[in-house]
């Protein structure tokens, strides 16, 4: 008697614990852009809220969390503070399970930024440059830039050759 209350015990607690997984996994599905679409995400991923792509406002990238810091670029002057998604929390919220992130910008610009390392060097998607949002005309609306600063193993031209600006959509390889 007492095994058979066990394993129904057990089966219970596994039977709970799968509902709140499915409960946790639903609240952290993609919502739908409900302004202009900024971003679009396709390739190898799980996530999708448009299609076989996640898409996203800017309302949707924030929502994801934001990480900031000071540094200088080899294409702007002096220091400034820029403000964006880590791309290892977006790569995760999308399920993204490739080698490369390919970057593509309004302009058809073509940047690859391996997913190995996007963590630990603390690549951004920036949305904002001294706490403004980026106009088109000034490398806005995202651009990929790295804490240079703060790693001088970043800079160098194969790490400044994987920033690009105005980016569109990054599709994962």
């Amino acid at each position: 008697m007492a095994s058979s209350f066990s394993r129904r015990r057990v089966l219970s607690l596994v039977a709970g614990a799968t509902v709140l997984t499915a409960s946790i996994r639903a609240e952290a599905a993609l919502t739908t852009p409900k302004a202009a679409p900024v971003l679009r995400i396709g390739g190898h991923i799980t996530e999708h809220n448009e299609g076989d792509e996640a898409v996203f406002d800017m309302a949707g990238l924030e929502a994801l969390g934001t990480r900031s810091f000071a540094t200088s670029t080899p294409w702007t002057d002096g220091v400034a503070t820029w403000e964006g998604v880590l791309l290892a929390d977006l790569m995760d919220a999308v399920g993204a399970s490739g080698t490369t992130i390919r970057a593509t910008a309004l302009n058809d610009y073509v940047a690859d930024v391996p997913m190995r390392g996007l963590r630990e060097e603390g690549a951004i998607l920036a949305m904002r440059r001294d706490g403004r949002p980026m106009p088109i005309s000034n490398k806005g609306p995202l651009f990929i830039l790295y804490p240079f600063d703060d790693n001088r193993d970043l800079q160098q031209q194969s790490v400044y050759m994987r920033c690009a600006w105005q980016i569109a959509r990054l599709d994962i390889l």
